[in-house]
C-alpha cells in the first residue's frame, strides 16, 4: 500500500497516515473486512518507523474504524452508524432554553436601546453617554508611548504580567491619588479592568444571592444592572442637593441589616450632587457601628470645575471600612479598560483570587503604555484642561436649555462631573418624549434606568454636557426643544414660553 505522505510538512507522518487511511474507510475504497497490511510491512512500503504505523493504527481503533486481532491483522470495520442530526430551523423555533432565557441586566433599559436601534435620523447628536469626549485625547502621543513600551519591554508586555497589576502602574495610581488626598500604598491597589469590573468584583466578593445591599436613588444604571443580574436585593436611600441623606440610614441598618453600601459621593450619577463633608464622617461612622462595607465608586470625583474639593471616603477611612474604586475610562479614554480597586486586608486578597478567576489578569501592555503617558503632572495638566472645556460647555447646554426648552424645567447646577440631572416641565414623560427626540436626532437618558422603580424616574432626565462641543450642544439642546414642543402639542396642552429654572449648585 503507497500512501502520499509529505515529509515537509508540519503535520506528523502517523497523522497523515491516520488520516488517508480513515477517509479510505469512510469513502468505501477500504471495503469493511479488508486486512490492512502489517504494521511492520507498512512502515517498510513507506518509509517509516513501525511506531508511527502502530500509533495511526491505534487511533483508528480508538475511533471504533479497525479492529486488531492478536495473531490475524487489524481489520477493517464498518463505518459507524451515526445518529441523523435535527434539521436547521428557522430562528423562530430556538431551543426552548433559548426561548426561556432569565431575563437580567438590562431591565428598564431594554425598550431604550431597541429605540436607539431603530432610530434613523442621519446626524442624531448623543447626550446619553456615560464618558467624557475622547477627541481631547492626544492619542497620537499615546500612540508613540505604545510604540516605545513595545521596542523597551519587548514580549514581556504582551504575557499576563502581575495578577494585581503592573507595579509601575499602581506606584503611579498612589502618587496619583495622594496629589487628591488620599494616602495609600501600591501594596493595596488592584488594577482592574474599568470600574465596572471592579464593582463586580466587589460585589461578588462581599455579597451572596440574595442578599441586600443599600443604593442611592437614583443611581448608576451600570451597578443596577449588575446587581440585578447577579440576584442581589436593594434598598434606596434618597438624595438631596447634599447627597445621600445620611438620617435614614440608620433605621435601614437596623432594620434591614444589609451587608454593603454603595455609593458615588462626588459628582454623583446621574444627579450631579456631592455628599456633604458632614455627610461622609457619618456615613463613616454609621459604617463602623453597624460594621458594614462602604463601596465608594469615584468615577469622576477629580473633575471639579468650581468649589471646595471633598475629602473622599476613603481617606476618611480609619481602616478597612472603605473599598474605593476609580478608573480612567472617563478622562482619558473609554476603550483602554483600565480602573482600579483600592483595599486593605483580607478583602484585598479575597479580590486579588476572584479577578484571577474572572480574567487572569488586565492588559500587561496598556497598563504599561498608561503608566509611561500617566505620570502625575501629565494626567494634571490633561485634568485641568479638560476641566476648562468642561465648564464652558456645561454653562453653554445651561444657556441652551433656557433658550430652548418650554418653561418649568430645572436643574441644579453640578460643581464638577458630567452631567445635568434635568427635571421636565408640565409633567412630561422621558419615556414619551424619547421617540420623539431621536426622530429629531437628539439622544438622552431617560430618568427611568436610574431608579429601582422606573415609574419614579419618568419626569426626569440626564444630559451629558461633555462629550460635545458647544455649537453641537446649541443644536442638540435646540431639537430637544421641538420634541418637548411636539409631545406638549400631543397632550393636548397649549406650548408654554421659554423660561430659566436652573439652579445654582447648593452646597
Amino acid at each position: 500500500m503507497h500512501l502520499p505522505l509529505d515529509r515537509r510538512s508540519p503535520i506528523p507522518l502517523y497523522e497523515q497516515i491516520e488520516h488517508h487511511l480513515r477517509q479510505g474507510i469512510l469513502s468505501g475504497s477500504l471495503a469493511p473486512g479488508m486486512r490492512l497490511p502489517a504494521s511492520r510491512q507498512l512502515a517498510r512500503d513507506l518509509g517509516v518507523s513501525r511506531i508511527t504505523v502502530e500509533t495511526a493504527y491505534a487511533a483508528l481503533e480508538a475511533d471504533g474504524l479497525v479492529a486488531s486481532r492478536v495473531g490475524s491483522g487489524t481489520y477493517v470495520l464498518p463505518p459507524p452508524v451515526l445518529p441523523p442530526l435535527p434539521t436547521r430551523t428557522h430562528n423562530a423555533c430556538w431551543p426552548q432554553w433559548q426561548q426561556s432565557l432569565p431575563e437580567r441586566s438590562l431591565g428598564a433599559r431594554a425598550a431604550v436601546e431597541q429605540m436607539r436601534l431603530e432610530a434613523a435620523h442621519p446626524d442624531p447628536i448623543h447626550f446619553a453617554g456615560g464618558i467624557s469626549d475622547p477627541r481631547l485625547f492626544p492619542a497620537e502621543d499615546f500612540r508613540k508611548v505604545l510604540q516605545a513600551v513595545m521596542r523597551r519591554d519587548g514580549i514581556e508586555a504582551l504575557e499576563y504580567g502581575d495578577r494585581r497589576g503592573y507595579a509601575p502602574l499602581r506606584e503611579t495610581i498612589a502618587h496619583v491619588l495622594a496629589s487628591q488626598g488620599l494616602q495609600t500604598s501600591p501594596e493595596n491597589i488592584l488594577i482592574t479592568a474599568g470600574s465596572q469590573q471592579a464593582l463586580a468584583l466587589v460585589s461578588q466578593v462581599l455579597l451572596e444571592p440574595g442578599d441586600l445591599l443599600l443604593v442611592e436613588t437614583p443611581t448608576y444604571y451600570g451597578a443596577l444592572d449588575l446587581f440585578r443580574a447577579l440576584n442581589f436585593r436593594f434598598i434606596g436611600v434618597p438624595l438631596d442637593s447634599g447627597g445621600m441623606q445620611v438620617d435614614w440610614l440608620k433605621t435601614l441598618l437596623q432594620q434591614h441589616r444589609p451587608k454593603l453600601i454603595y455609593t458615588i459621593p462626588n459628582f454623583h450619577n446621574p444627579t450631579g450632587t456631592c455628599l456633604s463633608e458632614a455627610r461622609r464622617r457619618e456615613l463613616i461612622l454609621l459604617a463602623d457601628r453597624f460594621d458594614i462595607p462602604l463601596l465608594e465608586d469615584d468615577f469622576v470625583g477629580d473633575l471639579r470645575y468650581e468649589g471646595r474639593a471633598l475629602p473622599a471616603l476613603k481617606a476618611l477611612d480609619p481602616g478597612g471600612r472603605v473599598i474605593h474604586i476609580g478608573t480612567f475610562s472617563k478622562m482619558l479614554m473609554p476603550g483602554l479598560r483600565v480602573g482600579f480597586i483600592v483595599a486593605e486586608g483580607p478583602v484585598y486578597d479575597a479580590l486579588v483570587r476572584l479577578k484571577r478567576v474572572n480574567d487572569l489578569a488586565t492588559s500587561s501592555l496598556l497598563q504599561r503604555a498608561l503608566r509611561d503617558y500617566v505620570t502625575v503632572g501629565r494626567y494634571q495638566a490633561h485634568l485641568h484642561r479638560s476641566a476648562q472645556i468642561f465648564r464652558k460647555r456645561r454653562d453653554a447646554m445651561l444657556a441652551a436649555l433656557r433658550r430652548h426648552l418650554p418653561a418649568g424645567w430645572h436643574a441644579d447646577t453640578p460643581q464638577g462631573g458630567l452631567f445635568l440631572w434635568v427635571n421636565l416641565p408640565n409633567g412630561l414623560s422621558a419615556d414619551d418624549l424619547l421617540p420623539l427626540a431621536l426622530r429629531h436626532g437628539v439622544d438622552f437618558m431617560p430618568g427611568s434606568a436610574f431608579f429601582l422603580d422606573p415609574a419614579e424616574g419618568r419626569q426626569w432626565i440626564r444630559l451629558n454636557f461633555v462629550a460635545q462641543p458647544e455649537e453641537i450642544i446649541e443644536t442638540g439642546i435646540a431639537r430637544l426643544g421641538q420634541a418637548m414642543r411636539m409631545l406638549t402639542a400631543q397632550k393636548g396642552d397649549s406650548p408654554l414660553p421659554n423660561q430659566e429654572t436652573c439652579k445654582p449648585a447648593s452646597r
